[in-house]
């Protein structure tokens, strides 16, 4: 994801990459061809020739030419690090999960108001464009009421990232990957009443998939299902289908092009927005940092919701399926 925000950030007028942490060496030269991921291709190589160089994140929340921090570190060191950074008076980006529990979510966001500073989580599925596309379509009213949801998404289990595969530090696969669609499902339906959810996990050969339902009151069929399918040869794919009453909504990643099929019969592709998401992201924080206003679009008290309701999906699944009250 660092690579990632770094192709993205070559997009945004107005911000200055000013320093780059890490541990390795090399990276630091601005080789990052080594980097692999679900999303953007591989690697590239960076010109950090005028950029300051940082091996210890102390020394980086010192330098005070630094206005925000974009934390792209393991899950196990996001909460710590935007904590120390929102104290430094750094405004705050964090990749998604923004922590591995919802205490901790809630101290990030009490420092940052107590700090006046911004505090957002990198949840890009918020500004990927056939998301906006549904997003929109269904704030609109135009098509009637949801009937049923459905967000899928699964790949290999990460071969490139020891700490992806050690629970403690990542959460495990369910919980780093879905955490997308959790979310997404936060933004545009609020939290559910109860979750239930059944699966298998078996993390040491790269397995963990789930299949859970949100019950809400309004909506009869909610369901994210997915995770992690093995190493290496599975190949990744996110996906969506929500039925309205005027039609229905349909995405894939294969495809790359989202469709709504009309209750009268007239199918028709979606138009999305034509920026990628993750320069949209980025975009969007810069913005709330120059002018100070709130990420209303990806508010960090959302991001929180979503890690709180992944982890109760995750302790339904553990208990067999049984329907758990969403007290969050």
């Amino acid at each position: 994801m660092g690579s990632m925000h770094l192709k993205a950030l070559r997009g945004i007028p107005g911000a200055t990459l000013a320093a780059v942490y890490s541990q390795d060496e090399k990276k630091l030269t601005g080789d990052l061809s080594s980097i692999q991921g679900n999303l953007g291709g591989p690697g590239e190589t960076f010109d950090f020739s005028s950029v300051s160089k940082y091996r210890d994140i102390p020394s980086l929340l010192a330098d005070r030419s630094i206005d925000a921090v974009d934390i792209c570190l393991p899950t196990n060191l996001h909460s710590e690090t935007a904590v120390a950074a929102l104290r430094a008076g750094k405004h705050v980006l964090v990749e998604k999960p923004i922590a591995l529990t919802g205490a901790l979510a809630d101290e990030m966001i009490a420092e940052a108001k107590n700090c006046g500073k911004i505090l957002m989580g990198a949840q890009v599925l918020r500004f990927f464009p056939a998301y906006v596309a549904l997003a929109a379509s269904l704030a609109y009213g135009d098509y009637g009421a949801v009937r049923t949801a459905l967000f899928r998404r699964r790949c290999a289990a990460p071969a490139w990232s020891k700490w992806l595969g050690d629970a403690a530090l990542s959460g495990g696969g369910v919980f780093d990957l879905l955490i997308h669609d959790v979310d997404m499902c936060v933004k545009l339906f609020g939290l559910p009443e109860a979750v239930s959810a059944t699966g298998f996990e078996d993390i040491p050969n790269g397995v963990d998939t789930i299949t859970a339902s949100f019950h809400y009151r309004e909506i009869p069929s909610v369901i994210v299902s997915g995770g992690w399918h093995h190493r290496k040869s599975y190949p990744f794919s996110m996906e969506y289908t929500v039925v309205t009453d005027g039609g229905t909504f349909e995405y894939s990643s294969s495809r790359n092009e989202a469709y709504l099929y009309l209750a009268s019969g007239d199918p028709g592709l979606l138009p999305l927005p034509e920026r990628d998401g993750f320069e949209a992201e980025l975009a969007y924080f810069v913005d709330c940092c120059s002018t100070g206003r709130k990420p209303d679009l990806c508010p960090p008290e959302e991001s929180a919701a979503a890690v709180k309701l992944t982890l109760l999906m995750l302790e339904s699944r553990n208990r067999n399926g049984d329907k758990l009250a969403c007290r969050i």
